[in-house]
């Protein structure tokens, strides 16, 4: 008998990407489909469509049909043995939903081995209550995220309840939005999928419940019981949504069930093989590349960081600024996020002004000067900010010891300490949270792994190092959610065959000899964390004055 393999997709904005993995965790095949250039009768850009309404923007479900049936096609024409896939699981973009039809779950149950899923009447549209799927750029339910936080005592209320406060893209607004505006579209919606319980729907052939993690980007569940919560299902949906939801969120590493037949008649899969709940993109991020307190930290366009909190006596702490997810694999386990607007973009503006658009001039200007730039503090916002909320321009504080900063305007724009104060305000101003969020007593961070554009700059890198007092790590494979997926797969698998219910996924990550993926690239300096240490609190004061300059605007 072969060796088993193990298959993860990703459905993000743009692509399905499907990725298959061996035991060892090594990547067997990779295969893409790209929606605008393959699938352009959809008419999407960048994947998504926007309108009719102000701040809506959606994906055609039907696209995304079209979209894994096109992917099965590529993975087979490259010679994959889909009779060796023992299990399926993967990732989709958070916060994005699916509206089934009271018709849906027959259809899935006698699905046609000779039709494709998207072949037109065989789901779609029949199986749909709405064509399209609002997803996480939508930004239409300003009232609604107002009328949830209300009807919970306020936006602190509802972040310690679900982990966040109420957000435009999380589901519960846009589900209590299409409630409001299409109540005939809501009233036939027999069930409510996130895009990570839509896609095990198809391999079941029945739908699949919400995953722990993924549940954590509504605003309905729970977040430390990872139970719904009736008054949170009330506000959004009515008596009714808990119905349309489903059973109670499932934790990753479990099975659902075999693949329906449908799979195997047409496409060869062999009969046994399981289908785990899919989690979101970021939490299937964090299961491919890190541990319980591990860090991940993603230099794009935007910043994104993430924090794998172990189990404690104490919850960690939760703000209207953060978002705290349930962790996919491990109960009682949490994730830490939290998102920035301002990342490569500010820092490329700064680069452009102080050293010609020159990275390599850039870098020896934040090499050259010293630790805390001098007393110089640093704020760029280019675009309104999320983390603090609202803030926008540009501000830099002169601090002495552990004085009152003071707002300095004589610094030129090109002047070279703005090179060092840019990185360590992003970073302090994340250093500055981790504190925060972590409970009392938590064991030190153990490993910071670094990912997007920025992550290949050694001078960045190694800030980052010292600043957070971690090694850092860059990971080998770009593919982190497509893989964190497949691995989740091999994870319900390895349980049922040896681990047994109660099995982790560190003892999986042991014995399977899972290949690292890892690349260590820094390393801290002791003395030089102690001076970042120090400048926690002046960060803070100096955030606090821009914070009241902006509200004062």
């Amino acid at each position: 008998m072969s060796s088993p393999l193990f298959l993860g997709f990703d459905l993000s904005t743009q692509q399905l990407k499907a990725i298959v993995i061996a035991e060892d965790a090594s990547i067997v095949h990779e295969s893409a489909v790209h929606f605008d250039i393959d699938l352009p009768a959809h008419g999407t850009t960048n994947g998504a469509v926007k309108g009719p309404d102000e701040g809506e923007v959606t994906s055609p479900v039907l696209m995304w049909l079209e979209a894994i049936d096109l992917v099965m096609q590529r993975v087979k024409n490259a010679g994959v043995d889909l009779s060796a896939i023992a299990g399926i699981s993967g990732a989709g973009q958070q916060h994005g939903s699916v509206y089934w039809s009271e018709e849906a779950e027959k259809a899935l149950a006698v699905m046609d081995p000779k039709r494709s899923l998207a072949d037109p009447g065989h789901l779609a549209p029949h199986a749909f209550a709405l064509p399209n799927a609002p997803i996480w750029q939508d930004s239409s339910t300003t009232k609604d995220c107002r009328n949830l936080e209300a009807a919970v005592g306020g936006p602190q209320v509802l972040a310690d309840l679900t982990g966040s406060r109420a957000y435009e893209r999380f589901t519960g607004p846009q589900i209590a939005r299409i409630r409001r505006l299409k109540p005939a579209a809501y009233h036939d919606s027999a069930r409510i999928s996130l895009v990570s319980s839509f896609i095990p729907s198809l391999f079941l052939g029945h739908i699949a419940p919400i995953e722990v993690s993924d549940a954590s980007g509504m605003n309905l569940m729970n977040v430390l019981t990872c139970k719904w919560d009736d008054a949170l299902l009330e506000a959004c949906g009515g008596p009714e949504l808990r119905a349309k939801i489903g059973p109670e969120p499932v934790v990753g590493g479990t099975i659902l069930g075999r693949i329906s037949q449908w799979w195997v008649e047409r496409w060869g899969f062999n009969q046994d093989c399981i289908i785990a709940p899919f989690t979101g993109d970021n939490s299937a991020t964090v299961v491919a590349l890190s541990a319980p307190g591990d860090a991940l930290l993603s230099l794009g366009t935007s910043t994104t960081f993430l924090l794998s909190i172990p189990p404690a006596d104490l919850p960690p702490a939760r703000f209207t600024t953060s978002h705290l997810l349930s962790h996919p694999t491990t109960l009682d386990a949490q994730i830490a996020m939290l998102c920035y607007k301002n990342g490569a973009l500010a820092r490329e503006q700064i680069r452009n002004r102080c050293a010609g658009a020159d990275w390599a001039r850039y870098n020896e200007l934040v090499e050259q000067s010293p630790q805390g730039s001098s007393g110089f503090m640093g704020f760029y916002f280019p675009l309104p900010e999320i983390i603090p909320p609202g803030v926008q321009g540009e501000f830099i504080f002169q601090c002495k010891d552990n004085g009152e900063p003071r707002l300095v305007h004589e610094l030129q724009p090109d002047a070279s300490q703005h090179a060092r104060a840019i990185l360590e305000s992003q970073f302090l101003s994340i250093k500055s949270r981790i504190t925060a969020i972590l409970p009392a007593h938590s064991p030190p961070l153990q490993r910071l792994i670094v990912t997007g554009g920025s992550s290949a700059n050694q001078t960045i890198r190694q800030l980052a190092a010292d600043v957070f007092g971690m090694r850092v790590y860059v990971a080998e494979s770009k593919e982190a959610a497509g893989t964190g997926g497949a691995v989740l797969a091999k994870f319900a698998w390895w349980k049922a065959q040896v681990g047994g219910a109660n099995g982790s996924f560190e003892e999986m990550t042991m014995e399977t000899g899972e290949v690292e993926r890892m690349r260590l690239v820094a390393i801290p300096k002791v003395e030089v964390t102690k001076v970042y240490d120090g400048l926690v609190d002046n960060y803070r004061r100096c955030e606090e004055q821009v914070v009241y300059l902006c509200g004062q605007a």
